[in-house]
């Protein structure tokens, strides 16, 4: 026998080995859930306050809301945190958003350990948790848990959902998104609908569309294995998109106002059983006019406002409603433990006093003009605007409770929550009033299905689940509450609750986003409510009880130590800004960065920053004849910049929130062939958002110049992305279309050099210089 017929090393002849499969053995099996194991849904409407839907008393009808609290439980005291990302990260994980680095949003992350944006490997989140132990599972829509600067196509993917224990995702990765025009995700790769909205195209349509189907397809496959599927959708939160009909619906409802409309919803929450008859409404917050404060036009506008909203509201109701019905066509529902959580956090005020339809002016600290909004009435809704409703509305919409988003007042932190479970609860239709918090939904989760917190996961030491499972009230209305104690701290707005007491102190405005002006935390007025008395925080009496608030204040301060939520930070706009906020710079020490002619899909912290700096843009490109379209731009219609070529000729437009546009062009077109055109944009290096001059140039000879009177300051855009070689989304400016803008001939490379404009000392310098300050 050769040596080839031997075993290396074994010293023993192939032909004594087992030459036949044993098809006896064991087959290999996977893991299983617990027997009898619940499928979970979870629904998760955003930026919707406690008292907007009708199954909690408002005015935005929401017949799958009520169809699933006639058919389960409604939660009466539910609280989140006052902003979308916090309030994710702690649902995912049970555990506090300071405990899991998620102190504020993703956008807005620092290097303090409360703050820094990335999910702890300590803190297992409830995808990766159900998914070790049998479940398929899903996330469809909303995530914005991921650092920005790894959403690109770089990663890293860790921290994307199919890193967070997802088998599959589609949807988007940031704050907000664009319902008409969407940048989505399915799994980690970019991708685009396949329709418009003159098709009839609609972003939360889609999303549920994705939902069915996998659900269906997992069903098909695996039906002995449960599923978790987590169902993000971007309504409520701006842009208010719908179609017309929608907000036809609602025509006239609304035309006396938000205060009357208050009244009305405190009424129904009390016939609904939400409110005890002794309950108040909050006192109104200052700086919000009441409606008779205004004039006419403020009113119409207002009213068409609030109209779009709701119909807007209704619509993705409708659409969670088909979700349902699949459920129970597939024989699943009652198998299915459903939450359905009526917002992330309380309704928006962020639109200010007048509201906007260009959401990102509010943003950069500007008021829209009420004028301007009522010529456009009719197109609120549309592809053109990307409205969010007056603050008035907002406060509307959280009665009776004060204050909005971002506060840490109940109307910041309270929201309705709905469970239905067929097969896991008896009671029907019924109200439950023990105290809870978003955090309690993943160990209530495990509890329904018999697993117990990990020890360890991945290798990794597990840190305590901070949540308290509701598994308890689920067959007792009357058992007395377990989560007695909970802090709450958002942009220095701060809060405790602790035994049916609350210590409650606003530090900021939510639509003041830009600059100082707010005074030191040690200066900050803290109020005291006691909710066996008050449960609305309407009456004030921190006077009467000093010593209760001195305990309060102490508690908060304890807590605040244990889950890392010092030191406070009051910046809001500010820390979009990577470099101030002290976060990863993916560009850092790079002066100079070179494009090929298919990198896309970079969000802002991926692309060049631009902002608040003089650049020159060099596009290495050929053309025929007659050549259009896009060499590379950023953002879109409500704020960004393209460099693009019609007809041969070449364009460079600034769009300032929306709002002001800039168009520099070359006056003829280029020659057929190759070329460098070039952008010079020199910034007059004032403070944020200050002024620059433009220059195009085609091989070195200018062709054009132009002046841009207010610059970007923080951001173009939260929703759309930088692209070489089209625009992708809403378009920068209707020179070209929102679709088939592709450039048409070929693109070598486009190079960013930042900081640096033609040298004065040069001709060519001196020349530019007189040419663009004329």
């Amino acid at each position: 026998m050769s040596a080839r017929d031997r075993q290396p090393g074994s010293g023993r002849d192939r032909t004594r080995l087992p030459l036949e499969v044993d098809t006896t053995a064991r087959p290999i099996r996977p893991v299983e859930a617990v027997t009898g194991s619940p499928n979970v849904v979870v629904v998760l409407i955003d930026d919707m306050g406690f008292g907007a839907s009708s199954t909690y008393g408002g005015p935005c009808e929401m017949p799958t809301a009520e169809r699933l609290a006639g058919e389960g439980l409604r939660y009466s005291r539910f609280h989140v945190t006052p902003l979308c990302s916090p309030t994710r990260q702690a649902l995912m994980t049970g555990r506090n958003h300071h405990s899991v680095g998620m102190g504020v949003t993703s956008e807005m992350s620092t290097p303090e350990p409360g703050y820094h944006g990335y999910r702890p490997a300590s803190a297992a989140t409830i995808a990766q948790i159900l998914s070790g132990n049998g479940y398929c599972t899903a996330a469809i829509g909303k995530w914005h848990q991921t650092p920005p600067v790894e959403v690109s196509p770089s990663g890293p993917f860790p921290r994307w959902p199919m890193g967070e224990g997802f088998d599959y995702f589609y949807g988007f990765m940031g704050a907000e998104m664009n319902h008409w025009y969407p940048q989505l995700y399915q799994g980690r790769y970019a991708v685009e609908p396949d329709r418009l909205p003159e098709d009839g195209y609609h972003l939360t349509e889609d999303l549920v569309d994705h939902a069915i189907s996998w659900i269906e397809n997992q069903q098909a496959i695996t039906p002995d294995r449960p599923f978790f599927t987590y169902v993000a959708l971007g309504a409520t939160h701006a842009p208010f998109h719908v179609a017309p009909e929608w907000r036809e619906k609602y025509a006239g409802r609304f035309d006396d106002g938000w205060d009357a409309q208050r009244e009305r919803t405190l009424a129904r929450q009390k016939e609904l059983g939400l409110l005890p008859e002794s309950t108040e409404l909050a006192p109104w917050a200052e700086g919000v006019p009441h409606w008779d404060e205004l004039d006419e036009t403020e009113k119409r506008v207002g009213a068409r406002f609030m109209e779009t909203y709701a119909g807007f509201a209704e619509h993705a109701d409708v659409q969670i409603g088909r979700l349902v019905d699949a459920l129970e066509h597939l024989e699943v529902l009652d198998d299915t433990l459903i939450f359905y959580l009526l917002g992330d956090n309380g309704a928006s005020g962020e639109g200010g006093p007048r509201g906007t339809f260009r959401e990102h002016l509010v943003g950069h600290g500007i008021q829209d003009e009420t004028a301007d909004m009522a010529a456009r009435l009719d197109a609120l809704g549309d592809p053109t605007t990307y409205g969010i409703y007056p603050a008035g509305w907002a406060l509307a919409m959280n009665t009776p409770y004060p204050w909005t988003k971002q506060v840490a007042h109940l109307g910041g932190t309270r929201d309705g929550m709905i469970v239905r479970w067929g097969n896991g609860i008896a009671a029907r239709g019924e109200v439950r009033h023990q105290w809870h918090h978003v955090i309690d939904v993943l160990p209530t989760i495990l509890e329904a299905t018999g697993l117990e917190v990990p020890e360890t996961f991945g290798g990794v030491t597990q840190q305590p689940v901070e949540g308290t499972s509701l598994h308890y009230t689920f067959d007792d209305a009357e058992a007395p509450d377990r989560h007695t104690t909970q802090y709450f701290e958002m942009i220095g707005n701060r809060g405790v609750h602790h035994e049916g007491w609350t210590a409650v102190t606003r530090h900021g405005v939510p639509w003041e986003m830009v600059g100082g002006g707010r005074v030191p935390f040690d200066e900050d007025v803290w109020e005291l409510y006691e909710h066996a008395a008050d449960w609305s925080q309407a009456r004030d009496v921190a006077a009467e009880h000093p010593e209760k608030l001195k305990e309060l204040q102490d508690i908060f301060l304890r807590e605040a130590e244990r889950f890392h939520v010092l030191p406070l930070d009051d910046r809001v706009t500010e820390r979009e800004n990577p470099e101030v906020a002290g976060r990863l710079d993916l560009h850092l020490g790079r002066s100079s960065l070179s494009f090929g002619p298919r990198v896309g899909r970079l969000t802002e912290e991926t692309a060049p920053n631009v902002k608040n700096r003089s650049h020159v843009i060099t596009a290495d490109l050929e053309l025929v004849t007659g050549t259009s379209g896009v060499v590379v731009a950023q953002g879109g219609r409500f704020g960004g910049w393209s460099l693009y070529v019609v007809g041969g000729v070449p364009h460079y437009a600034y769009n300032f929130v929306g709002r002001d546009l800039t168009v520099v062009r070359g006056g003829k077109p280029m020659l057929p062939g190759r070329h460098d055109l070039v952008v010079r944009f020199d910034y007059d290096g004032g403070p944020p958002g200050s002024g620059a001059a433009v220059s195009l140039e085609v091989d070195g000879a200018m062709v054009g110049t132009g002046r841009i009177p207010a610059t970007t300051a923080y951001y173009f855009s939260f929703d759309e992305t930088f692209n070489v070689g089209v625009d992708r989304g809403t378009p920068v400016v209707d020179d070209y279309l929102p679709v088939r803008n592709r450039y048409e001939g070929l693109i070598h490379r486009v190079r960013f050099d930042l900081d640096e404009v033609a040298d004065p000392g040069t001709p060519e310098g001196r020349e530019r210089a007189v040419l663009i300050h004329q």
